[in-house]
């Protein structure tokens, strides 16, 4: 009919290689709730991280290490794998949002231990 266009063979845009999952050849994947709000989220798209905690707080370590019989007993860690959608993640700056071109990095980020920031170089004009 007259009115038609033929049929475009331009590729739409995509923003990420991988669609924001790494579901690969997988049609399913199970979901997870969302630590901070609940949302249930795929399992691949889910940001994951691990928070390390001490059992105890410091006060109730030192009485802890104080009573016991051993010197050199260490509390054990807590670990807790938090899942967060995307949305929280954004806001509670688990993540950034980044520009075009540095989403395309794959490296993760540089570690600093102790929460320390590293000082930024001030440019010489």
């Amino acid at each position: 009919h007259e009115g038609s266009h033929p049929p475009s063979l331009a590729i739409m845009t995509k923003k990420r290689r991988n669609g924001g999952r790494n579901k690969c050849g997988r049609g399913h994947t199970a979901i997870v709730r969302c630590s901070n709000c609940g949302r249930c989220v795929p399992k691949d798209k889910a940001i994951k991280r691990f928070q390390v905690r001490n059992i105890c707080e410091a006060g109730m370590q030192r009485d802890m290490r104080d009573a016991s019989v051993y010197e050199t007993y260490t509390l054990p860690k807590l670990y807790m794998k938090l899942h967060y959608c995307v949305s929280c993640a954004i806001h509670s700056r688990v993540v950034r949002v980044r520009s075009r071109e540095a989403r395309k990095v794959r490296e993760p980020p540089p570690r600093f231990r102790g929460g320390a920031k590293p000082q930024q170089q001030q440019k010489a004009k």
